[in-house]
């Protein structure tokens, strides 16, 4: 079976590696796609940067790639061969916003998407809330991989001190 998990990323989390590690032990090959528009950089992290870092996290997974897209997820799914989307759910909010798109995927090319929830430790991290503590000089270790924390304090040091970061 070949899955996508799909989002921002940015940047990637425990949590998020958790899921791919275990999604990972359940399909033949999976990508991670940053959805994201390549020519907009509306986040801490560009797409490219975004993907290096999930590459660097993933290097022990080795039927995980990383990829992006631009467009309508289902266009992508048709265009690689994709059999199911992985999507985690640290809440049943997550589930509420997550459903209708699933359902509407499946009633346009009929992929499926394998919900996984959350491991508990990680039920309250998300990428929003890391940048938040980050940004303000709060110590993110142990929510997201060892190299992303330190790209993390490098971005906000660049940002601070009115470098191209």
């Amino acid at each position: 079976m070949k899955a996508v998990c799909p989002g921002s990323f940015d940047p990637i989390t425990l949590g998020h590696l958790s899921i791919f590690e275990r999604a990972a032990a359940h399909v033949d090959q999976l990508t991670v796609l940053v959805t994201a528009n390549p020519n907009k950089n509306t986040g801490l992290f560009t797409v490219d940067e975004r993907m290096e870092l999930i590459r660097r996290a993933v290097e022990h997974l080795p039927n995980v790639d990383v990829d992006t897209w631009g467009g309508l997820l289902v266009d992508y799914t048709t265009a690689h061969g994709v059999d199911a989307l992985v999507k985690g759910l640290r809440s049943s909010l997550d589930y509420d916003y997550e459903l209708p798109m699933a359902q509407m995927n499946r009633r346009l090319t009929g992929v499926e998407t394998f919900f996984l929830l959350t491991d508990e430790k990680y039920g309250y991290v998300s990428s929003t809330l890391c940048k938040e503590v980050a940004r303000y000089g709060g110590d993110v270790s142990g929510l997201m991989p060892d190299h992303v924390v330190a790209a993390v304090r490098e971005k906000y040091r660049a940002l601070d001190s009115g470098e191209k970061a």
